[in-house]
């Protein structure tokens, strides 16, 4: 994947090249930024860049010398003591970035979600982390030579989905990293890492794709009609993923917006008994899926207290949701805005922290139904 393939992101891609041209690249870095901007389309691309100047070119995402880790799970045909590493699941990785549907002329695909991933491992309700195991496999890969006599590429997606151990030891080998060693994070949620992992890093943040870069790639890449490219480049707000789940008909977002609608109703009726079986249904839904629907339910609040203004640059809602909207944006105001979005992002720290499902949701149903009669 070279530079040219990055939707958008063209000041980027010429600062990483020129870095790299003048020899300027740290030798750890961390591309930041929302879902679906292009952070590992940057990484691989930059990559590519390093390795294809020695005589082993870059064959998709595969060179001896360009090493991933990412987040894995556990299977149960391990035994307790077995730490996963990514070459368990290397295959599926390759796969996932380079599916046998991608658009013609696109050998590399490298815009894709955690929910993907995490479903391409089958990973049900498991939550995906870096291992101790991997660190140990990483030290030991790249203290060796580089197979072509020059670098050495660790792309690590989603640092912040390292557990202590792993971050501990990560910390030691960018400290004291193998001689011609770039290591290059691809991460969304930074704040997550260990501080003194954040100081031994060069931050690089990715802004959301521009609106004609999007535009564009929609008609090019996906054959979109101009008015449907121009309407799906602004709801998508600068994310590819968002994007192509607009153009999915069956699309998770239904699903969550069903849900909150439900929500919603059942709690301004303060129908407890229905609201009971709502929040056990959600419960039986894996962790990650059900951290998605709480952003999902963020982004509703924030789009129905800014339905109020109307003013439609700040709306970014699809038609079935603007509808819905219409008659609901009245019940969020500012006596309530800051306590819905506590209330969700509190749920997304618990059911990431493993708590009881069953009562994180039955708890959001109790105080959605008081919040909805708060002015």
């Amino acid at each position: 994947m070279n530079f040219n393939d990055i939707i958008g992101q063209s000041e980027m891609a010429e600062r990483l090249r020129v870095l790299a041209d003048e020899n300027r690249l740290p030798h750890a870095m961390m591309l930041c930024g929302p879902d679906g901007a292009g952070k590992m389309a940057l990484a691989i691309a930059l990559a590519t860049y390093l390795l294809n100047k020695g005589d082993f070119k870059v064959q998709g995402v595969k060179h001896p010398d360009l090493h991933f880790s990412f987040p894995t799970i556990k299977l149960k045909k391990w035994n307790g003591e077995y730490k996963p590493i990514s070459d368990d699941f290397i295959e599926d990785w390759y796969e996932m970035l380079t599916p046998v549907n991608a658009p013609k002329g696109e050998d590399v695909d490298p815009y894709f979600s955690l929910a993907q991933w995490m479903e391409m491992m089958k990973a049900e309700n498991q939550q995906a982390v870096i291992t101790v195991g991997e660190a140990n496999e990483l030290i030991k890969r790249l203290t060796m030579k580089s197979n072509q006599g020059g670098w050495k590429v660790s792309i690590i997606w989603l640092p912040e989905r390292m557990n202590l151990e792993c971050a501990n030891k990560m910390l030691k080998l960018i400290e004291e990293p193998p001689a011609q060693t770039i290591f290059i994070m691809v991460c969304r949620e930074p704040e997550k890492l260990l501080d003194t992992i954040r100081s031994r890093v060069q931050r690089f943040d990715v802004r959301p794709i521009d609106s004609d870069s999007m535009y564009n790639a929609l008609i090019e890449r996906r054959m979109l009609p101009a008015d449907d490219a121009q309407r799906i480049a602004r709801l998508a707000n600068g994310n590819w993923l968002a994007a192509l789940e607009e153009l999915n008909t069956g699309n998770e977002n239904r699903l969550f917006f069903d849900y909150f609608v439900t929500l919603m109703r059942k709690a301004y009726m303060r129908d407890v008994k229905d609201l009971k079986r709502w929040s056990e249904n959600v419960a039986a839904m894996g962790r990650e899926e059900q951290r998605r629907m709480l952003t999902y339910f963020l982004r509703m609040a924030r789009e129905a207290f800014m339905y109020n203004f109307h003013i439609e640059e700040l709306q970014y809602m699809t038609k079935e949701e603007a509808e819905f909207c219409k008659k609901f944006a009245r019940f969020v105001n500012e006596g309530n805005i800051l306590g819905f979005q506590e209330l969700y992002q509190t749920a997304m720290r618990d059911i990431g922290q493993n708590a009881n499902s069953k009562m994180v949701f039955f708890d959001i149903t109790m105080k959605v139904a008081v919040l909805l009669h708060t002015t």
